[in-house]
Formats: structure tokens, C-alpha cells, sequence
């Protein structure tokens, strides 16, 4: 499985995004459209990626009743993304009426995979808040033995947690980790980080990053750089 840099946009607009984009000028890097970009702009922001020739995470975190999220998923099946997600938190029968409405005809349909906890939750807010009273790895494992039961390709977790989620789901289940930050970077909101090469060391399989690229004053060198660390472990 070939390992990969995902760059997070987390831009307002269309404008901001492309211009962002613009000093890519070689490969093309596999992008994530969240929230914010894609409220903001709607699919077609997604449709006009794909067609510049990028790979599209689509991070909308779908939770709701299972019919919701089978129509909404047959819905999103029509953009041609290469990864959506949900939350597990939903159970495992959102999770399978995802994958219906996500597979289409021909039986084709994108990689889905299960937000298991957020990176920017720590074990105090999740006790606090979310009275959940397990720790976090064993949260996180039964999320994803979850999501791996209802015939998901993955989850999205901590680095911290990937090799855990590999050694009880399988090698082939994926691992797409936010929460990544240079050593010499600032960790903003998040709260479990590490770096690209630890990550790597860990058995992230993708690894999602925003800030240390999208604000750096060189966000190809920085991309880069991530590329460097993760996937060539160099």
C-alpha cells in the first residue's frame, strides 16, 4: 500500500483554494475537502478538482439515522471522490446503509471509512464530556472493530493509534491519521500528535495535513518536506 501526504483545505472559498493550488505546478497532490469549503462552495468545488486531475478526500463526518446517511451517501457516490467518511460513532447499522448508498450500480464506489476520535479529544474531555469512561485506545480499537464489521475500508484516527488499529483489524485496513505537525511546529487545536516520520513508524498508511502546509511561507517545500518524512522515511 503506497503511502501518502493528503493536504487538508480548509479554505473559505473557491478563490482561496485555487489560488492556494496554483503553485503545485508538477504532481498533483491528494487534496481534503472539508466542512468549510465544501458548505461554502458546494460539489462543484469537488467536481472541478478532480477534473485539474487531484485525488479527493471528502470529509463531511456523516452521522445521523441510517436512511439519512444511505440517501446522503448515494448522493455523494455521484462525485467521483476517492475517500468519504462518517462517524462510527453512529453504529454499525449507519455504517452498512453507508455502504449501500455509497456503491453504485456497477458496484463501484469510493473508500469509506470511520472517524473512531477526534485528534483535538483527550482522555479528560472525553470523560467529562462525552462521559465515556473507557480509555482511549480501547475506544478508539472498539470504533474501529466496529467499522470493520460493517465492511468499512478504514478508520480515521490518531497516529498514536494506527499500529494498534493494524494489529486488531488487519494490515489492509486503512489508517488515515490527522494530528500531524513538524517537531519544530505548532500544534494549534490538536491534542494527539506526532510527527510525519513518526507517524510513519507508527503505521499511519495516510496522513492528513493542514496548517504546516497551507500557512507555510513555502507550501511546496512544506509538502515536501512531509513527503520526505513520511513516505521515503528520509
Amino acid at each position: 500500500m503506497a503511502k501518502d501526504v493528503i493536504i487538508a483545505c480548509d479554505f473559505a472559498d473557491a478563490a482561496e483554494t485555487f489560488a492556494f493550488l496554483q503553485r503545485f505546478t508538477g504532481e498533483k497532490p491528494f487534496l481534503k475537502i472539508g466542512m468549510e469549503l465544501y458548505y461554502a462552495e458546494g460539489p462543484q468545488i469537488v467536481r472541478e478538482l478532480k477534473a485539474r486531475g487531484h485525488q479527493i478526500f471528502l470529509d463531511l463526518k456523516l452521522h445521523d439515522i441510517p436512511n439519512t446517511v444511505r440517501k446522503a451517501m448515494r448522493s455523494l457516490s455521484r462525485l467521483d471522490v476517492d475517500i468519504v467518511n462518517l462517524h462510527a460513532a453512529g453504529t454499525q447499522a449507519m455504517m452498512k446503509a453507508a455502504l449501500e448508498g455509497l456503491t453504485r450500480v456497477d458496484g463501484s464506489r469510493p473508500l469509506l471509512i470511520a472517524v473512531t476520535q477526534l485528534t483535538s479529544t483527550d482522555q479528560e474531555s472525553m470523560q467529562k464530556e462525552l462521559l465515556i469512561e473507557k480509555p482511549m485506545d480501547e475506544v478508539v480499537l472498539s470504533y474501529a472493530r466496529n467499522a470493520a464489521s460493517a465492511g468499512l475500508d478504514g478508520v480515521v484516527c490518531s497516529p498514536l493509534e494506527a499500529g494498534k488499529v493494524h494489529a486488531v483489524c488487519g494490515e489492509h485496513f486503512l489508517t488515515v491519521t490527522p494530528g500531524v505537525r513538524f517537531a519544530d511546529g505548532d500544534i494549534g487545536d490538536q491534542k494527539r500528535v506526532t510527527t510525519p516520520a513518526r507517524a510513519r513508524e507508527l503505521g499511519s498508511d495516510y496522513i492528513v495535513v493542514g496548517r504546516p502546509i497551507t500557512q507555510a511561507d513555502d507550501p511546496v517545500a512544506a509538502w515536501e518536506r512531509c513527503r520526505r518524512d513520511f513516505c521515503s522515511g528520509k
